[in-house]
């Protein structure tokens, strides 16, 4: 069965259209009205190996920061939902990536229960035009709409584009681990029997 999910979130605030395909091939149609975001996004897809499509309004004339939030929750749910009940899935994943300078690793356990740890700092306020701790807004609210266990540290790294682009890099690599179909794995991959 395709893993697919789609969700619509409609707010004073925002309303977001967000299409996803666990198992595609890292296709992206993106139009969230935040170009750093949509950056982000395409990486995201790619290296997740997902197909994701967004369409977003928000009140971006009082800031980014609703707009970011709302996908990052959309996105969530859409993991979550198109998991189903996870029957086969490998559960964790990881990965540490270079960028540049920066290395950064993630961590996620999809197993049902949400934590987040955020060992990052950005050294500047803004990437372009982009509110720079909206990166960390952004997974935080992922991690609680998906029922993750997420963590992101920063090992090193002194360019602000490129520790965001490692996290999404990474986050995406490791979703695309953690979501994968194990061949070997039979049922929940818990000793409860089911996640």
């Amino acid at each position: 069965m395709p893993r697919t999910a789609q969700i619509v979130r409609t707010t004073r605030e925002t309303d977001i259209r967000l299409e996803l395909e666990l198992d595609g091939e890292g296709r992206s149609d993106l139009a969230s009205g935040v170009g750093f975001l949509d950056h982000m996004l395409e990486l995201l897809a790619k290296h997740a190996c997902l197909d994701l499509k967004v369409v977003a309004t928000g009140d971006l004339q009082v800031d980014q920061h609703h707009t970011v939030e709302d996908i990052g929750i959309c996105l969530g749910l859409a993991v979550r939902d198109a998991l189903g009940d996870k029957s086969g899935i490998r559960r964790y994943g990881s990965m540490t990536l270079p960028m540049d300078e920066t290395l950064v690793t993630a961590a996620i356990d999809l197993g049902g229960r949400y934590a987040f740890e955020w060992r990052l700092a950005i050294p500047t306020e803004k990437i372009g035009e982009f509110d720079s701790e909206l990166v960390e807004h952004f997974w935080q609210s992922f991690a609680a709409n998906a029922a993750a266990n997420l963590h992101v540290v920063l090992h090193h790294g002194r360019n602000s584009h490129h520790i965001a682009e490692a996290v999404f890099k990474a986050c995406g690599r490791a979703i695309r681990e953690a979501s994968e179909i194990d061949p070997r794995m039979k049922g929940a991959p818990s000793t409860k029997g089911s996640l």
